[in-house]
């Protein structure tokens, strides 16, 4: 099992929904980086369930700081936080524990590690595991706002509900950043609840489609063929298990319009090389050109639904029916965002480190 992503700035993810305590090792973060415990609450409260499209099982994601921080700086140790579970039942899974609930890891996890996983709540393939990622990136959020680098993700679909595109950037994404609900056009907010309701309702679940953008990355970040910018971000989006599909700029577009309009026009803005349009999503030869970092991610429907379904039980080897009950999001469409801001933040630290050193982040050297 591989639980670290990065070369020179890494985080390691440890825990399972059920156990103790979750947490991560942030390491190779340059000292000097100023740590806001207050904006770590905050990103994690993004992440909390809340409401009637949320799971029932809400945990006060108490974190600990317990090293790589000192006098509210990193010191530039390895950065390890821990954050407590309290709010379990296990018992729920106790009689479902060989039979393996479809669309989650529940087989391909007893085969792979024969057996001997943590199954409750789906162990270490569970969503709650990203509560270490957002503590973690909330870290690295900050210090990448000090260098005029920018995280935000909205909801642009949740079934035939879509929202508008990206607009002005900069104030775009402090809009998103400042809410619960990550969504543009702020009428679409109720409509998104409701629909999610409505499929609750019928004991279902709904996915949607992430969009998210990084503004004020330099020239020259990532390289081909394998250490590109696609490719680093991608392989750390798949990381979290509901992702199932990334597109950047047009994306699968692509295959519906010309070259003509495809291409993105160089022009000079007052000496500075910008593109007229920016259908690659800010990305060429896997190098960043200095546009923002445009991508959609497909989330896919919580797998944890109320339904009748046909599944077998994989230790008696026998087919059977299942029908889950216990605490599951009907989406996690919303909670998911700040992950992906997260998961971005960790990625782009890597690449400016990798380019220009791991003291680049720290705006007090």
């Amino acid at each position: 099992m591989k639980n670290t992503l990065g070369d020179n700035v890494r985080i390691t993810l440890w825990g399972e929904s059920h156990g103790r305590a979750i947490g991560a090792v942030l390491d190779g973060v340059c000292p000097g980086i100023k740590v806001d415990e207050d904006f770590i609450r905050y990103q994690l409260a993004r992440r909390r369930p809340k409401g009637k499209t949320d799971t029932a099982r809400v945990e006060e994601d108490n974190f600990h700081i317990v090293s790589g921080v000192f006098n509210g700086y990193t010191t530039g140790e390895a950065i390890s936080i821990i954050i407590e579970n309290n709010n379990v039942k296990s018992k729920d899974y106790e009689k479902i524990a060989s039979v393996a609930r479809p669309s989650h890891a529940d087989y391909v996890a007893y085969q792979k590690f024969h057996g001997y996983n943590d199954y409750r709540g789906g162990g270490h393939f569970s969503g709650r595991i990203t509560a270490a990622v957002v503590a973690a990136g909330a870290i690295l959020i900050k210090a990448l706002e000090q260098k005029g680098i920018f995280i935000g993700t909205h909801i642009k679909k949740c079934l035939d509900i879509l929202d508008r595109d990206f607009n002005d950037l900069k104030d775009d994404i402090k809009l998103l950043n400042k809410k619960i609900y990550p969504v543009l056009d702020s009428e679409l907010e109720e409509k998104i609840i409701n629909r999610i309701s409505e499929v609750a309702n019928d004991k279902d679940s709904v996915g949607g489609i992430l969009q998210t953008a990084i503004i004020g990355l330099p020239v020259g970040l990532g390289a081909p063929w394998f250490s590109s910018v696609e490719g680093k971000l991608s392989n750390a989006l798949f990381g979290v298990g509901a992702i199932k599909g990334v597109e950047f700029g047009e994306g699968f577009n692509f295959a519906n319009i010309l070259g003509s309009k495809a291409n993105d026009e160089f022009y000079l803005d007052n000496s500075v090389v910008k593109t007229k349009t920016n259908h690659n999503g800010g990305i060429n030869g896997g190098i960043t050109n200095g546009m923002p970092v445009v991508f959609n991610c497909v989330v896919k429907p919580t797998p944890s639904i109320g339904k009748n379904q046909n599944t077998i039980d994989f230790k008696a080897l026998k087919e059977t029916q299942l029908e889950i009950n216990g605490r599951h999001d009907p989406a996690i469409i919303r909670r998911i965002a700040v992950v992906i801001d997260s998961i971005c933040a960790i990625v782009v630290c890597d690449l400016l480190a990798s380019r220009y050193g791991e003291d680049f982040l720290s705006f007090e050297v």
